[in-house]
């Protein structure tokens, strides 16, 4: 083997991923014989979700690459071909930064076109979240797969250590580290209340909830529907109660939400909503606000590392382990307003957090650093639990 550091290349196409991504990346970044790669896709590059290309930039990181991958469709043939582009984009990207291990994160489509990209061309990949489950959510599917496509799984949980044993992945390839998120409340310096309020652009309420509603995509024409179950139960809270909403993602349906978020936001008093907050001001938010709503992991996997309740709504996150202040809610609007009122009676406290204790990042870099070779983990078999050998 040559001395040459060797190119451990880092693949973020939303704020949800590269916010969790950062601090494995900055682990890889500080380790002997390593040397991070970036490459930046999707809803990075695009203006109408916050650009946050330039949170990238702000955190200190150099980007290699990037991938232009976002058509102005939210439908399901629009996602479809923004796959096919980044398949294309990431073969060339790929073919000129020559890593010796890929990194991905999770199931959004930019990953899966990714994944495939490194799967054609033999370079070996390292996923991170697999085994996890999120049933109302095509993701589930793509995770899956992903899965499938990499030679090396770094999981958040026990219990998304069985499932990939159960997809036949070799239980010697597969880590369980913990949630790389918790990472980032154990390191950052949060802001404080005020500082809060003006990096959000409102100044908080007595009482606050974060709103985050994402797609539901297996199922075309629920979203919206569901969107407006919860502003219906929000409208039941105190008009004085702060709502701060971050827009959806890039899913199919996902400008529908943002329009009509955006409309509602823009009829009631204290609330605001913003395309991308970045993870200190998302964190930070987080840790001021009374209870988090919503479909989005993080309440799930980070809210309950700061003690905060979480109104978990519908079947995107359904499957996920919970911790005991994570509230789950079908999708009728007073299903939800019961469940925000029980949230808010539990209240802040603190709370054991099935996905670590904040050093994931640590144990990622140190098992990467270990493998002395990469290649050889392209031959994978199918693992059966005591089949012979």
């Amino acid at each position: 083997m040559s001395d040459a550091a060797r190119k451990i290349c880092f693949v973020t196409g939303s704020r949800a991923d590269f916010g969790l991504l950062a601090w494995p990346m900055r682990a890889i970044r500080e380790t002997p014989g390593l040397t991070l790669q970036l490459v930046a896709t999707g809803m990075h590059l695009a203006p109408e979700f916050g650009y946050t290309f330039n949170n990238i930039r702000d955190e200190g990181f150099t980007v290699d690459e990037t991938i232009e991958t976002l058509l102005s469709s939210d439908t399901g043939a629009g996602v479809a071909k923004s796959v096919g582009l980044g398949v294309i984009g990431f073969a060339d990207a790929f073919a000129r930064l020559r890593p010796d291990l890929v990194v991905v994160l999770g199931d959004r489509f930019e990953t899966f076109a990714a994944a495939q990209a490194a799967m054609f061309m033999r370079l070996p990949m390292a996923h991170l979240f697999g085994g996890d489950v999120t049933e109302g959510a095509v993701d589930e599917s793509t995770r899956h797969a992903i899965s499938k496509m990499s030679h090396l799984h770094f999981t958040s949980n026990e219990g998304s250590t069985r499932r990939l044993i159960q997809l036949g992945e070799h239980p010697s390839r597969i880590h369980t580290i913990g949630s790389v998120g918790i990472d980032a409340i154990k390191r950052l310096a949060l802001l404080d209340r005020d500082g809060t309020g003006r990096a959000v652009g409102m100044a908080l309420a007595s009482r606050n909830a974060l709103v985050t509603f994402h797609p539901v995509t297996v199922e075309a024409g629920r979203s919206v529907a569901e969107l407006e179950e919860l502003f219906a139960a929000l409208s039941t809270l105190d008009p004085a109660f702060g709502l701060v909403f971050t827009l959806a993602n890039a899913d199919a349906e996902g400008r529908a939400l943002n329009d009509r978020i955006e409309a509602f936001v823009a009829g009631r008093p204290k609330s605001v909503a913003v395309a991308s907050l970045g993870q200190l001001r998302y964190l930070s938010l987080m840790n001021q606000v009374d209870v988090v709503i919503g479909n989005s992991s993080s309440g799930i996997l980070e809210a309950p590392s700061l003690g905060i309740p979480t109104v978990d709504i519908g079947e995107r996150q359904q499957g996920r382990e919970r911790a005991a202040s994570v509230f789950h809610t079908p999708p009728g609007h007073a299903a939800i307003a019961a469940a925000i009122a029980q949230a808010l009676a539990r209240g802040r406290q603190a709370t054991v957090n099935p996905y670590g204790d904040g050093e994931s990042s640590r144990r990622f870099a140190e098992i990467v650093a270990g493998i002395p070779d990469f290649r050889p983990l392209l031959r994978k078999g199918f693992y059966e639990p005591g089949a012979r050998p």
